[in-house]
This record gives C-alpha cells, structure tokens and sequence, in this order.
C-alpha cells in the first residue's frame, strides 16, 4: 500500500471512460449537489489541493467475488441516479475507488457529462421538469460576491439558456466539456476565436488556466491498496468513508448486502423496491433505512440494530434467501396504507410499515388480502391500530429497534389467525408506548389543524365509514374563503372577534373527510345550503350530519362560533371513545361528562366501523 506518482484529472478521466477505473459494490452511490461540484471546479482553477484518492487494485481473481460498477456521467436526478452495473472481462485487473468517488463523478459530469436537475418549484414527477445542463465557465469575468467565496463563474446551463441568452453575453459561456475534449492548448484558441474570445488576455488567461488544471497540472494523488483480503478491503472502507459526509448504517449495510449476495444484486434490488413501494398509491417517502429495516425484521434476524456486527456473510445470506417473499410483503404492507387512505403527505412515520409487512409476512398474505371480503374485519382491526399508531405521538421515536423486536414477536406468537392487536398493545404499553390517551391528549387532538400531519389519520379513525380507499380530501365544513378578514368584516365583526373566528377556521372541529367530487362541489357554499342541495330528504340530511358527528349545520357566517363549540365537544366524546381516553374530558370540550355516553358512542362507532369493513 502506497502512493502512486501523481496524475492529471485528463488521465484519471481517460481511466474511467476505458473501464480500468470503476466502483466497488461497497460504494454508495452519488449525492453531490450542483453547488459542490461548482466548488470543487473552483478550487481547482485556483490551484488548491483536492485531497487524495484512494484505490484498491484488484487482482483477477478477486474480481469475481465483487460486483463492480461504472462512473456516472449523465446524472439525471429524475432517472439516471443509479451507477451502471459492470461485466468485467473474465482475467481483466482493475482498479476500484475506495474513497473520492464524489470528488471523480463530479469531475466526470463537469468534463464529459451532464447534471439534470429539477427546475425550481416545478413538480416532481415530471421529467421534462429535470432539463439537461451542462457545465459553462464565464471566460470573461468573474463570479458575483457570494457566501460560498467562489472567484469564478461555473454555471450548470440548459441548451435553451445559451439560446437565449444575448449573442453577446452567450460568447462568453465556454462549454467546459470542450477544455476536455481538447488535447491541444493551440486546438483551444481555435475554439476560443469560433467564439470571439481568441483576442481577449483575459479570456485566454482563464481558459489557458482551466486547460492546464486539467492537462497538465498533477493534481491527482491516488494511495492504492494491493491486498486482496476482502476483509480488510472492507474495513479500510468503513474507516475512509467516516469522515465527510458520513456514510449512514444503512449505505453500509446496503453495500455488504451487494457485496455478499449471490443470486442478485443488492444495490438494484434494494432500491426498486424502494421505487416500488413509494408509487404505490398517492405516493410514498419511505426511504432505504426503512426497507433495510424491515429486511432485517422480517428475515428473523435477532438483532435489528444498524451495527457493523450484525452484517454478517450468515446474516446477509439469510436476508438474500428471503428477499423475494419480503419484498412481496412490503408491497403488500403498502398497498394496505395507501388503502387506508395514507400517503407521503399524511403517514407520520414510515416505520409502522414494518410491523404491517411482518404480520403480512408471518400469514403468507398476498394482494388478495387486500380484497378479500372474509378478510374485511381483519382489515379494520389492522386499519384501527395503525391510525391509532401514528396519532399518539411519540410511539415511532426512541426505542424503535426494541419494540419492533416486541411487535414481532407478538406476531409471530399471536398473529396465526388475525391481526393480535390486544397483545401488541399490552406490549407496547408495557413500553411506555400506550395508545390510550390521556384528557391532555384529547386537548392536543382538538388543537389540531388544517394541514398537520396527524390530522388525516385522526379524522379517518374517527369517522371510519370513510372508505379511504377512494380519495378524500381534508374539508373545512365551514367554508375557509367565508371566513376571510374581508367577508367577515363586511359581516360586522370587529377585529377581535374576526381574529377569535379566523383563529378557529382550521382547527379539527371546522374539519372533515369529504370524497374529491364532493369537495369540488361543495366549493365556497355556506353548509346549510350545500347539504341541503346534496342530501335532499330528512333522512339523508341527518344521516350527513350523524356521520361526521356534525351537531347542525350553519347558514352564515354569523353561527359559526355556537357550531365551532358544539362540534368541539361532539369531536372530545368521539375522540375519547375511539382512542380510550378518560372518561371525563373537561379541557377543550365545555366541561362535557362522557362517563354515560362513552359505552353507547363506543358501541356506535364500532358497529360503524363493522359495517364499514364489510361494505369495502
């Protein structure tokens, strides 16, 4: 192990683009953002140091034991963020990079390739969001005062900038890729004067300088690695890549996975599923950790914690044995929240898809399950605790690894036939973690609102003939555009009683689930009226406002304030019945005694929930 003679950026380029200079399996993958790259194409105009490289030469034989993968040039953050997969030619030596991968694939896509990266405040599932940009050098001055203390003018540009931009102005945007492409500092001025800049001093000073850094200057130190124990090759790797920008457990568990597997790769593997399960439905953010996580639950491994020690060739190997029917399970487990009415918008903590997919998991549950009539009531239990889950707070925070550990073995103990709810929660009470509220915590749900992420799955648990199948939205009864400063001031309220109604407007008691259509039909109609048009006989009307547990319905926006009070109350009851809170809540609920009506409310609301469960 030693340092080599120092090289150009031009040569270890030229080394990727032959194939002679790859990726180990046991790297991540690439996460500079645009700003870094610029920076570093900064640095090197100035002369300063990169750091060093450090690369392992591995020899034939040991190249069978890895998988190995190639440089990234056209990085596009929408499609194109994953290394290209290697077929290295049976007896062919090569040379892997153990650390400078970000600093390398920077320097590829500045000199070779692109950066397509999402135009600002544009949606993300679209690809024509992510244009294709280049690296441009101002060859005629100098960057604008910034924080970051850049001296020259790098810019990742679209074609249809350059397009756009002045013809004079234009001239001065060297494509960056072209200083590369050019062996000869002669070709460069020739170049330089298709642009108009051959006779400028300072446009050739900087292009002259950029060349030479690339070129000429010996920038590149690489340190190599000749042995061939695999080990120490991993654990030289774990210990260069704890510096920077630390690489998390589940990079590193990802990475031995890919390196240990034998009948698939891991990387691949890992991160469509990923992509799978976050396109299920409305859409998911649940991230590798999560996935990895659950691998590890799922696969009966005892110790889930993220340590270096439980990576082991035995562990990983049990984790590629099962990964077919975990990764079935997972998707299974997500289609069962997307069916709940959950999304990346409301799902509070992506870890209670772990418990989910274990119970899947532990019964051999297919998509069926999913439809299933004689599965209906199962569902509901399902739907009921997870709801309940993610709306006490603090339950999917510290201590996760140990009571994972405890759901699943309740699971596996009590899960053969249906969902074991009574001994998961004893279990998780017996943690700290109780969903049974307390009468603060009836308070804290009431002060939810309009868009809080726990807001969803409290309505959809407390008004559960919601089929959350269809799509719903989270309704204001009371209008919101009713009760604006305006309109309530041309009503004749003062300030203060508008600021009291407006701070009211988008709290859960002004709230409701009601199905996309009908929120578009609803609009900006006072509530009297719009229920009147939609449920046109008595018993339709009260039969509205009996579900959403609606008192009466206002008629303008001068009975807002007596409605807001009444629904506050009817909204306590219902939230200590459903979640067992006490059985008196005064805070929050006008001093209301629940201890008569909570049995026959609980009653109501699981008969609802029955009834609700069969008519999917």
């Amino acid at each position: 192990m030693g340092y080599l003679p120092p090289t150009t950026i031009a040569d270890a380029l030229r080394s990727i683009q032959k194939g002679e200079l790859i990726l180990p399996a046991i790297q991540r993958e690439y996460v500079w953002r645009p700003s870094q790259v610029i920076g570093l194409f900064d640095s090197i105009m100035r002369g300063y140091p990169i750091g060093s490289f450090l690369s392992w030469k591995v020899d034939p034989e040991t190249v069978k034991k890895f998988r190995f993968y190639g440089f990234l040039k056209d990085y596009h953050q929408f499609n194109a963020r994953h290394n290209p997969m290697l077929d290295i030619a049976p007896g062919q030596a090569v040379t892997a990079m153990l650390d400078g991968q970000q600093r390398l694939t920077s320097l590829n896509i500045g000199l070779r390739g692109s950066y397509a990266y999402k135009n600002k405040h544009a949606w993300a599932n679209n690809p024509e969001n992510y244009p294709l940009r280049r690296l441009y050098l101002n060859a005629l001055g100098e960057a604008e005062q910034n924080e970051a203390g850049l001296r020259y003018d790098f810019r990742f540009l679209t074609d249809g900038q350059i397009a756009a931009a002045d013809p004079e102005e234009s001239r001065y945007w060297f494509p960056v890729h072209r200083v590369y492409e050019t062996d000869d500092l002669g070709d460069l001025w020739d170049l330089a004067g298709e642009k108009g800049l051959a006779n400028d001093r300072s446009a050739r000073n900087t292009l002259s300088k950029l060349w030479k850094a690339i070129h000429s200057a010996p920038g590149v130190h690489f340190y190599e690695e000749t042995e061939q124990d695999v080990e120490r090759v991993l654990d030289i790797f774990i210990r260069v890549n704890s510096a920077g920008t630390v690489l998390s457990y589940s990079d590193l568990l990802l990475s031995i996975a890919t390196a240990q597997w034998k009948d698939r790769d891991a990387r691949y593997a890992i991160h469509g599923l990923v992509d799978a399960l976050n396109s299920t439905g409305q859409g998911f953010g649940f991230t590798q950790d999560v996935v990895l996580k659950s691998g590890l639950v799922l696969a009966g491994i005892g110790d889930i914690g993220f340590k270096v020690k439980n990576f082991t060739a035995e562990n990983m190997a049990t984790l590629d044995r099962n990964w077919d029917a975990i990764s079935d399970s997972l998707k299974v487990a997500a289609g069962l929240l997307s069916d709940f009415g959950l999304s990346n918008a409301t799902l509070t903590a992506g870890s209670v898809l772990i418990p989910i997919a274990h119970y899947v998991h532990r019964r051999g549950l297919t998509q069926k399950y999913r439809e299933s009539v004689a599965a209906s009531a199962d569902r509901a239990v399902l739907r009921s605790w997870t709801l309940r889950s993610l709306i006490v707070q603090g339950v999917w925070g510290s201590g996760l690894d140990s009571l994972l550990r405890d759901l699943r073995q309740a699971i596996d103990d009590h899960g053969a036939d249906g969902f074991p709810t009574a001994e998961i929660e004893r279990r998780m009470a017996a943690r700290g973690k109780s969903l049974a509220i307390s009468a603060e915590q009836v308070e804290d749900i009431l002060n939810l609102s309009y868009g809080a992420a726990r807001t969803f799955a409290v309505l959809a648990i407390l008004f559960p003939h919601v089929n959350t199948r269809n799509i719903h939205h989270i309704d204001h009864v009371f209008p919101q555009a009713l009760l604006s400063r305006s309109q309530l001031k041309q009503a004749g309220f003062d300030r203060g009683a508008a600021d009291d109604l407006q701070s009211k407007r988008d709290q859960l008691a002004n709230l409701q689930l009601i199905e996309g259509p009908e929120n578009i039909a609803k609009s900006d109609t006072p509530p009297a009226v719009w229920a009147s048009a939609a449920f046109t006989t008595p018993d339709a009307y009260e039969a509205y406002l009996g579900r959403n547990d609606l008192p009466w319905l206002p008629k303008d926006v001068t009975e807002f304030a007596a409605f807001f009070t009444e629904r506050r109350s009817a909204l306590g009851r219902r939230i200590a019945a459903v979640l067992g809170g006490t059985s008196r809540v005064t805070s929050g609920i006008a001093g209301a005694d629940i201890g008569t009506r909570e049995p026959t409310l609980r009653a109501s609301i699981e008969e609802e929930l029955a009834e609700s469960a069969y008519a999917e």
